[in-house]
């Protein structure tokens, strides 16, 4: 299930991601109510790991005040794979030669079908 995780994240997965936001930043950003942001982590429609004890969701996960075009349906592929919330960021912001880029990037350019065939290729 997608929901905050209580675990730290690795410094490594840390660094992956880049820039976080807190929730409260997350709804700006959105142009959402901050206790839509838990809804929407609910819903498996974007993700919040905790750093520092606070939840946080990686910025990269919102372009143009909206999450990014396929990123939902990721996140559940990847859940329904097994991942754990962190293990969903590290695959995500971990470059992969086939795409190019990573998985974060090319759902950012539009090639969400890309990054879900080989989310659903986790899977088996």
């Amino acid at each position: 299930m997608h929901a905050t995780v209580d675990s730290a994240l690795d410094p490594r997965t840390d660094a992956l991601a880049g820039e976080w936001l807190t929730l409260r930043e997350t709804a700006e950003r959105l142009g959402i109510k901050p206790n839509r942001i838990k809804q929407l982590i609910h819903e498996h429609r974007i993700l919040a790991v905790r750093r520092g004890g606070e939840p946080m969701v990686p910025a990269a996960f919102i372009k143009d005040g909206q999450v990014i075009k396929g990123l939902p349906g990721t996140l559940t592929l990847l859940s329904d794979a097994g991942f754990d919330d962190v293990e969903t960021i590290r695959w995500l912001f971990t470059a992969d030669d086939t795409l190019p880029g990573t998985p974060v990037e090319a759902l950012t350019e539009n090639r969400g079908t890309e990054v879900r065939r080989r989310a659903q290729a986790l899977a088996f």
